[in-house]
């Protein structure tokens, strides 16, 4: 396989920890019915595709989670 030609680069202000979540307990969002899993690990909320459990996570910290979820819960996120 070839190695990629795309230079990685830190983001600026990117202050996320590398967590391991192999054993994070994920919750799913909608009683099992969603696509959403959270799980809280180390003081982050971490949030994944649970139909792609292998995918790259987003990782929340407190203030950054709280933001997102007054945020769906106005409608801030619907595309309908």
């Amino acid at each position: 396989m070839a190695e990629s030609t795309i230079p990685q680069r830190t983001l600026a202000g990117w202050d996320k920890p590398d967590l391991d979540l192999t054993d994070a307990d994920w919750q799913s969002g909608s009683q099992g019915r969603g696509d959403v899993q959270i799980a809280f690990v180390d003081g982050f909320i971490a949030m994944r595709n649970a139909g792609r459990p292998g995918s790259p996570s987003l990782i929340f910290n407190p203030g950054e989670w709280r933001a997102f979820v007054l945020g769906a819960r106005e409608g801030d996120f619907d595309l309908t």
